[in-house]
């Protein structure tokens, strides 16, 4: 969004709340491919000592403070959660924009239950592709297109939608785990095709003047920045060309507290952040207030600076902080025979063959009962040192000992994960608010989070992970460990699922049922746009990052287009 604002003439100033981050310096080899330092101590993720979140599973139950990360890792320092992220760069399923017509167009309104509160986008997938297009673009994404201006062009995913250009590089090679789920999958009729990979598999030179090098599968990607400059982030691909404008201001070591607002509170004014350099509270003044800080935490500053009214879970009333959804994954552990190695050092963040057939629009749920879909996917992003002794060797099998460090070494040689990554809907009781005890490090209420897993996403989960057993038998499995989610099991914080956190400030057609209108315009303060995954309405099969930067493309262009030439609503509330 600077990048496009700075372009358009306009003076923006960044706020930071952690510090500045240069790949060359705090990314540098080999600091920066330290597992003790990055996975274990967390060195680019919040700290929470400062601010975090409470977590509760039901409405009747106190939540407690999120203590220590584990289930998700929110960034922090220039970069954010772009800088640690994986590289996975999907698009969206046209129908999943659209998902509660989908459904009532194909099954009837009664197959919706009664506490999910399903809504469309209010965006087609035709108004973003040029937007995805781009941001492929910007982000050197590597891939492999079936269907490239209405012809097909190659064997990439044949559920795909229809796109303007090719992927800008090539597809990332297979590792050895992948080939032999893509052989598998093949041999079972199924349709595997590589991820596209914000990782670049060949020298690469964006549109804003930003090199990349080629990936060479060292497996730091999830977790840490990439010192090959292969891994598409902010500080590589966009940071390196705004820094040198003269419209642009960035300061670190921010943390803004909340957006403030005239006495109308129909317009926002700028923003008091705390400087924690000196500990002093400041006052930027703004014409235009953009809030991209992570998913949470532009729920969280909307609902402390009076943006929009708060959602109450028992009259279904208020719109910031409803639809809040999460991701359902579960991994899965095959073991090969112990002549085939599976080299699990090897490894980049996004490269990986997946197949969608349990994911595309036409794959038929009536039968099962559930609404979303999932995709199966060999991702093999490397096993560091420390992460291949926690595994061991697998569920029920000795923690200690030598038959624990024979197990461990068979895991580490011969085993491969499949993840069956899969969407998440979004619940009348299941929300973000203000909690009504626990404060942050400034003497705010933390945000409150209100979340469990539900039957719908459950069934659809236990479904898609059921169809890895033919897959194994075709793989020559020796020994299986599938992985699904329980009924009535609750939301543990305490495992590591996905940082894929989405709704609670969503987009919409109804300022009723939605803080945003389709160009992430706040419906109550028309100079304060929200960008990032809290704008989706429901979750998604797919890794939220593609979605999440058309959108941000697709606003950026309505603002330069229509909004700067004259501020105000951009759509009639």
């Amino acid at each position: 969004m600077a990048k496009e604002l700075t372009e358009a003439g306009l003076s923006v100033t960044i706020l930071e709340r952690g510090e500045d981050r240069h790949t060359a310096e705090t990314g540098a080899y080999p600091n920066s491919i330290d597992e003790l330092r990055g996975s274990v101590r967390k060195r680019l993720f919040q700290k929470l000592s400062r601010n975090s979140l409470t977590i509760r599973n039901r409405i009747d139950q106190t939540a407690l403070p999120y203590r220590q990360l584990a289930a998700f890792l929110p960034g922090e320092g220039v970069g954010g959660a772009g800088l640690h992220w994986s590289g996975c760069h999907f698009r969206v399923m046209p129908d999943d924009l659209r998902l509660r017509s989908a459904t009532i167009e194909r099954y009837g309104k009664k197959f919706i239950p009664d506490d999910m509160t399903l809504q469309d986008f209010d965006v087609t997938y035709d108004e973003l592709e040029p937007f995805f297009d781009k941001a492929e673009k910007i982000f050197g994404t590597s891939g492999e297109a079936h269907m490239v201006q209405g012809k097909p062009t190659g064997k990439g995913n044949i559920f795909a939608p229809n796109r303007s250009s090719p992927f800008p590089l090539p597809p990332m090679e297979d590792t050895f785990s992948a080939a032999q789920f893509r052989a598998a999958t093949q041999e079972l009729g199924y349709h595997p095709y590589s991820m596209p990979a914000a990782n670049a598999s060949r020298p690469y030179t964006n549109p804003y003047g930003c090199q990349m090098g080629p990936c060479n599968f060292c497996g730091y990607c999830s977790g840490y920045d990439c010192f090959l400059y292969s891994k598409a982030s902010p500080n590589i691909n966009i940071l390196p060309a705004l820094r040198r404008d003269p419209g642009f201001t960035l300061v670190t070591q921010a943390q803004v507290l909340r957006i403030t607002l005239d006495q109308s509170k129909k317009r926002a004014t700028g923003a008091v952040y705390v400087d924690l350099n000196d500990h002093h509270e400041k006052t930027i003044s703004a014409d235009l207030v953009i809030l991209g800080a992570f998913q949470l935490y532009n729920v969280h500053l909307m609902l402390l600076s009076g943006i929009g009214t708060p959602y109450d879970p028992h009259t279904n009333t208020g719109t910031i902080g409803r639809n809040f959804f999460y991701q359902t994954i579960t991994t899965s552990r095959f073991w090969l025979p112990k002549n085939r190695h599976t080299n699990q050092f090897v490894g980049a963040g996004g490269a990986g063959v997946a197949i969608d057939d349990f994911n595309q629009p036409d794959f038929d749920r009536g039968p099962h009962g559930f609404i979303g879909g999932s995709p199966l996917w060999v991702n093999q992003a490397g096993v560091k040192p420390i992460a291949a002794a926690s595994a061991g060797g697998g569920k029920d099998r000795p923690r200690w000992g030598a038959q624990y460090k024979s197990d461990m070494i068979e895991t580490y040689k011969h085993s491969l994960n499949i993840d069956a990554h899969g969407s998440n809907m979004t619940y009348r009781d299941v929300y973000l608010d203000l909690d009504p005890t626990w404060t942050n490090a400034y003497d705010q209420p933390l945000l409150r989070m209100t979340f469990t897993w539900k039957d719908n996403d459950v069934r659809m989960n236990r479904y898609v992970v059921d169809q890895l057993k033919p897959i194994a038998r075709a793989m020559g499995a020796t020994r299986t460990e599938l992985n699904m989610l329980d009924y009535n099991q609750p939301f543990d914080s305490r495992l590591y699922q996905t940082t894929h956190l989405g709704g609670g400030a969503i987009m919409g057609s109804n300022p009723r049922t939605s803080a945003l209108n389709r160009y992430l315009q706040s419906w109550d303060v028309p100079n304060v746009f929200v960008i990032g995954a809290n704008a989706f309405p429901h979750g998604l099969g797919y890794n939220p990052t593609g979605l999440l930067a058309a959108l941000a493309y697709w606003s950026a262009h309505h603002i330069r287009t229509t909004y700067l030439t004259s501020p105000g609503p951009l759509v009639p509330s």
